[in-house]
């Protein structure tokens, strides 16, 4: 059975406009996020407001694939009251999407506000949240920025070799993290004497033993210059990656028996 086939409308709520784009990065305001669901026949329809961006960006996944895993066909998303969202946030859309196929559903966007439309036309990827077409359909987008189209089919069927609009994405949501985990190693070189490459080591290993992902690890190193605490159980696991390492270095440079 053909999925239903849903209009992406861009949002006309006031004030969720480019502009808002500059307070979550420059922090003059704390980003928040609220996702409702509710069944729609055989797909979940999930209502996204707030700010798509690195500091809700587990919160974000975590709702994403809770509702993908209670619907039989896929999720649709209204994004009419997204008032930022930054490549970090669109990363988590493609991925949801890419999980949703590898189940044999779909991920749709039925509404878009300004502010979620203007990172999808830089990368050319709100095609691929378009619905499976019906004969004879063809999917209206009301473009409320820039006019880019006024209408558009359903996209072909999936390629087998990764989307090179998905990896642009992902590369430049790893360079937005760069800067972050270029700051935590300065850090740790700077507090425990390591080389570059092991003050990488150790922030990777805390990572790791801590279950959290590398640049939420580098943030809180990072933000600990400012007075904020570093939690207890990346503490204790740096301490001793750092011990670990320390003692691995003396052991390199004991003269060979």
């Amino acid at each position: 059975m053909s999925e239903p086939a849903h209009p992406v409308r861009s949002a006309r709520a006031g004030g969720a406009g480019c502009a808002t784009a500059a307070g979550p990065a420059d922090g003059r305001r704390t980003p928040t996020l609220s996702l409702h669901s509710h069944q729609d026949g055989d797909r979940v329809v999930v209502t996204i407001r707030g700010d798509l961006e690195l500091a809700t960006d587990e919160q974000l996944r975590r709702g994403l694939r809770d509702s993908l895993a209670r619907s039989a066909q896929g999720i649709d998303l209204d994004l009419g009251e997204v008032g930022f969202c930054d490549f970090s946030g669109l990363n988590a859309l493609l991925g949801i999407r890419q999980e949703a196929l590898d189940h044999a559903k779909t991920a749709t966007i039925r509404t878009i506000s300004r502010a979620a439309q203007r990172v999808f036309s830089l990368t050319d990827t709100l095609s691929l949240f378009l619905p499976p077409a019906t004969p004879d359909h063809v999917d209206h987008l009301d473009h409320l920025s820039d006019g880019l189209r006024t209408e558009a089919t359903a996209p072909p069927a999936e390629p087998r070799r990764p989307d090179p609009r998905v990896e642009v994405v992902q590369l430049r949501r790893a360079l937005e993290t760069r800067d972050t985990i270029d700051l935590a190693r300065g850090i740790l070189m700077a507090a425990f004497a390591l080389s570059p490459e092991e003050a990488w080591n150790a922030l990777v290993r805390t990572s790791q033993n801590t279950n959290t992902k590398l640049h939420r690890t580098a943030r809180q190193l990072v933000d600990s210059c400012t007075g904020a605490p570093v939690p207890p159980c990346t503490r204790e696991r740096l301490s001793a990656a750092v011990a670990q390492i320390t003692a691995e270095r003396a052991e390199r440079a004991l003269p060979p028996d």
